[in-house]
């Protein structure tokens, strides 16, 4: 009977809901027709909405955040800790170098050479010092194959006193040389043997003066006669001076210079007939300095005016003097260039300075650099290497040369420099090419090196070739401070190929003249040196390392390898 009634109950509750959901859809609007898209949809940005980062709520069971009080109450606190105080790292000092302000060193070597220099110089009070130099360097010569003397001896002897003041600061000195050589190098060396010595003598005296913050900025004067002991003489005196003038607010730097020669020799290298030569040059230049930025700028000219005082000549030059220099990269890479000029005062000082080998027989005249246009670029690549790279082409009017003087023949009574062992002076307009590269570098204070090559090409107008003038030249140094005690050191010399005229049988009908290649060739040397305490040290030479049997002048060859071995001691009074 239970089981009946809970079916009946079951089936009375299935028809109602299926009379409940029949109903439902007949009350359903919905059309279940077809749905035609016109258009697709395209959202858009502005169509979304973000959320905020805090939202806003509508709820009534959020609850209200209370704020919160509080107060810090600070109690001290006692204590014992005590910091220790902080020290300097000591750091290893070098002790310092004592410096003294006299020296004087001997050395002795091979060839029976002597080489002595002293050098002085006391404070005799704050503002005053005076001091001296004398030096001697000589050799017995020895060269071999050569049956003429050959040995040499330079001497020299100066003094200086100079007094300094807030304002200005002057210096005078005195100076003496005396120079002996032998004429030996004869085409010949089996001509009958006879005295081929000679010797230079000088005698200088000068100044100079330099002041702070005035319209003079500083000046030089200098004499000073040469002479030899085949009766010749020369007298040169030099004055210069350099000063400001203000225009419109600007500076004006203006150099001045005066510059005197005369001289003569007892004979030219034909005839009895004397020579003498001489003039006066009288120079002004003014410039004007631009910067700008990295840009600096030098504009100026320069003025000789020159009077011949032998031949009552007269002329006036006027030459370019303008120097730019331009910073691309900072110290890295800076870019210069100019174009200048000068009228060279040739000397017979210098001629002899440069080629002990020259006759008492000079023509002796100036030389007219009508301009030498330069352009380079140098800089740093690193904090201790420096660089140098340069171009110039320069034009020279009566360019002074040397050429080997000819042989007079056995027919006439020679001078012991004519018989084509000295060397003359000639003239002649030269352009010059010429292209160098300069290295340096400085490491620290124990290490240098440097090294410089440069290359030349020469054009001649009357004469065959540039005589004796050098294709390449180049140079290397080096110091080295290997420890505390011992020091090194080298230097190279090379020479490029040289040319030179001989010339025989002269005064004949028809005298032979040969060109004669002279070869490069290099000189090395190198010294080491021991420092004994502060004030003693020993050192070691040797020259023409390599044994170059190498002609510096036609017929002219130099000694052989050289030792020298000497000490230096520095002091103070």
């Amino acid at each position: 009977m239970p089981n009946t009634l809970k079916h009946i109950c079951l089936t009375l509750i299935s028809l109602m809901a299926f009379h409940a959901f029949a109903q439902e859809r007949e009350n359903d609007t919905i059309d279940a027709g077809t749905v035609n898209v016109v258009k697709p949809y395209s959202p858009k940005i502005s169509d979304a909405f973000k959320i905020k980062e805090t939202p806003t709520l509508n709820d009534s069971t959020t609850g209200q955040k209370k704020d919160v009080k509080y107060n810090i109450f600070s109690i001290p606190v006692a204590s014992t800790f005590t910091p220790a105080k902080g020290k300097a790292a000591t750091v290893d000092k070098e002790k310092p170098v004592k410096l003294y302000d006299n020296y004087a060193s001997l050395g002795v070597g091979t060839y029976t050479t002597i080489l002595g220099e002293v050098y002085l110089n006391h404070a005799i009070s704050r503002n005053e010092r005076v001091g001296g130099y004398f030096s001697h360097h000589s050799s017995a010569g020895d060269i071999e194959d050569i049956n003429f003397d050959n040995n040499f001896s330079e001497t020299g002897l100066n003094a200086h006193y100079s007094h300094r003041q807030n304002d200005y600061a002057w210096k005078v000195e005195g100076g003496f040389q005396y120079q002996r050589y032998n004429w030996y190098g004869l085409p010949d060396q089996n001509i009958t043997t006879f005295d081929v010595d000679h010797a230079f003598y000088t005698v200088d005296f000068g100044g100079n003066i330099s002041f702070n913050d005035a319209i003079i900025n500083d000046g030089s004067v200098l004499y000073r006669r040469f002479g030899d002991d085949q009766d010749s003489g020369e007298n040169r005196f030099v004055l210069k001076s350099g000063f400001d003038i203000p225009i419109n607010d600007e500076r004006l730097n203006t150099e001045i210079k005066l510059d005197y020669i005369g001289g003569s020799f007892d004979r030219n290298y034909i005839t009895d007939t004397e020579l003498r030569y001489g003039n006066i040059n009288f120079g002004i230049a003014p410039s004007y300095q631009m910067k700008q930025d990295d840009l600096t700028v030098n504009l100026g000219l320069k003025l000789v005016y020159k009077n011949d005082t032998e031949f009552d000549d007269n002329d006036i030059y006027i030459y370019p003097n303008i120097t730019a220099s331009y910073r691309l990269v900072d110290e890295l890479l800076i870019a210069y260039g100019g174009i200048e000029g000068d009228l060279i005062q040739n000397s017979y000082y210098d001629f002899a300075q440069e080629n002990p080998f020259v006759s008492p027989t000079l023509l002796v005249m100036p030389t007219n650099q009508t301009y030498n246009a330069s352009l380079g670029i140098k800089g740093k690549l690193s904090n201790s290497i420096s660089y140098n790279v340069s171009g110039h082409y320069m034009a020279e009017n009566d360019k002074a040369l040397f050429k080997a003087n000819p042989d007079l023949g056995s027919g006439v009574s020679r001078e012991n420099y004519q018989v084509g062992n000295s060397f003359g002076i000639v003239y002649d307009d030269i352009t010059t090419f010429s292209f160098a590269g300069e290295l340096n570098v400085d490491v620290n204070r124990n290490f240098k090196l440097g090294l410089k090559a440069e290359y030349f090409a020469y054009d001649s107008d009357d004469e065959a070739e540039a005589w004796n003038l050098p294709d390449i030249k180049g140079s290397l140094f080096l110091d080295y401070q290997i420890d505390e005690h011992w020091f090194a050191g080298a230097n190279l010399f090379l020479i490029g190929e040289r040319k030179d005229e001989f010339t025989t049988g002269f005064g004949t009908a028809f005298p032979m003249r040969q060109t004669v290649s002279l070869d490069s060739f290099f000189d090395a040397n190198a010294h080491v040196g021991y420092r004994i305490n502060d004030q003693l040290s020993a050192f070691a030479k040797a020259n023409n390392i390599a044994n170059q049997d190498y002609q510096r002048w036609l017929n002219y060859p130099v000694q052989s390898i050289q030792f020298l071995v000497g000490a230096t001691y520095q002091f103070d009074f």
